[in-house]
């Protein structure tokens, strides 16, 4: 008889437990505090949607969408993607559900997205990303409020060191045009120099120049035209506006004339938090302006900005979480104490306090058991004190013991 093979993990997945589990709890209830702080709602949106939400709004030209998706056609005949980015789904819902009643709507979420890339440190084809959208608001002000709350996040997180906010405006509509035919003249003029991928992207994506890592191109992509030289008065005092509001919330940036998003429905605010605390220097955060997005997906013009961040990268930065731990440990000795703790337990839990009891084991094991989960107290229970109606409770700090009545025992280990 042939033996079964054990199935492994498909290649780009992860299982947590432990400590790689923790960091990623911290992480995520990190960004729940902080996003109710500031107001933003949970969202919840489906992890596959129609191939075309992700193909209009990530652009059919791009690595994502040609390469990178995970698409299958289902029983019915529809073409599906898991989702690779949070965004194109949450603008779908706020076309489909109506949600425009609620503008401008401040909404956060976060959970599994899927790419099909190649696994390295940090990234996944399985991975996760916490996400902050504004919907509606044309203000530079929620730019602002966004910026602020991504601050204030890794700050609590106690990653803000080594991580700086890089900064850029793309401009409006009528900016980005003009900007982008200059850099198509000044591409093509000194085409002979650019990488090959550099070409491709000229006929398809010519902004995306600019951010190339090939030292080939970075000689043609310093001397570009810059985009302050082609900006519209009303994107100046935008950026102006962006960059005034940051200074009065004490939050630093730098200017990075090369940060460029590719797609046309971007505009104006484009930022990211990088560090090179990961090695190469990369991205923790990311985000921008996407006006243009709902329109693409067939709805009415309506103005965006949002951001994402991969909780993954987020958890390998953090300092390691504390240990889980519980307050009390229940040491039943004996079948009717067994019975009795079951009990006892169930009413300290209700109470809010950590307990936990062994399923098994003699009064040695059990204790053991309790100091290896860091419990302050043991509730000690045999056939004498449930005759008497109390529990022994050890301090395991100092090793004191002393009887409780056991319909105080809530009372007392919760004081």
């Amino acid at each position: 008889m042939s033996k079964v093979s054990t199935p492994q993990a498909i290649r780009g997945t992860q299982d947590m437990l432990g400590e790689t589990a923790q960091r990623f709890t911290r992480v995520v209830e990190t960004f729940d505090r902080v996003r109710r702080l500031y107001g933003f709602g949970r969202v919840e949106v489906p992890v596959f949607e129609a191939t075309a939400v992700f193909a209009r709004s990530l652009g059919e030209t791009t690595d994502v969408v040609s390469k990178e998706m995970y698409s299958f056609e289902d029983r019915g005949g529809d073409s599906l993607t898991l989702r690779p980015e949070f965004t194109a789904g949450i603008s779908r819902a706020y076309l489909t559900n109506g949600w425009q009643q609620h503008a401008p709507l401040k909404v956060a979420t976060h959970g599994p997205l899927f790419r099909y890339e190649r696994p390295q440190k940090g990234r996944f084809r399985q991975f996760h990303q916490l996400d902050a959208e504004v919907i509606g608001a044309g203000e530079p002000a929620a730019d602002v409020e966004l910026l602020v709350f991504a601050d204030q996040l890794l700050r609590e997180l106690g990653v803000s060191d080594g991580v700086t906010l890089q900064l850029n405006t793309l401009g409006d509509a009528e900016t980005r045009a003009a900007w982008r035919d200059a850099l198509v003249a000044h591409f093509t003029a000194h085409r002979d120099a650019l990488s090959e991928e550099s070409l491709e992207r000229l006929v398809k994506n010519p902004m995306r120049i600019l951010d190339s890592k090939d030292p080939r191109d970075r000689p043609v992509a310093d001397a570009a035209p810059v985009i302050d030289d082609f900006l519209t008065a009303e994107a100046g005092a935008f950026f102006d506006s962006v960059r005034t509001g940051l200074d009065a919330a004490g939050v630093a940036y730098t200017r990075n004339g090369a940060l460029v998003r590719g797609l046309d429905y971007y505009r104006h605010t484009a930022f990211e938090f990088v560090t090179d605390r990961l090695g190469a220097q990369g991205t923790v955060l990311g985000g921008g302006r996407y006006d243009g997005l709902i329109e693409a997906l067939g709805g009415p013009a309506t103005p965006a900005v949002g951001w994402a961040a991969g909780i993954e990268r987020l958890a390998m930065l953090i300092d390691a979480p504390a240990a889980e731990t519980v307050d009390v440990a229940i040491v039943p000795m004996g079948a009717a104490a067994e019975v009795a703790a079951t009990g006892i337990i169930a009413t300290l839990r209700r109470a809010g306090i950590a307990c936990d009891m062994a399923y098994k084991g003699n009064m040695k094991k059990r204790m053991q058991k309790a100091d290896a989960r860091g419990a302050r107290f043991a509730v000690i229970l045999g056939d004498d004190e449930l005759a008497r109606g109390e529990a022994s409770v050890k301090n395991l700090a100092d090793g004191s013991q002393c009887a409780v009545a056991i319909a105080a025992l809530a009372e007392t280990l919760g004081a």
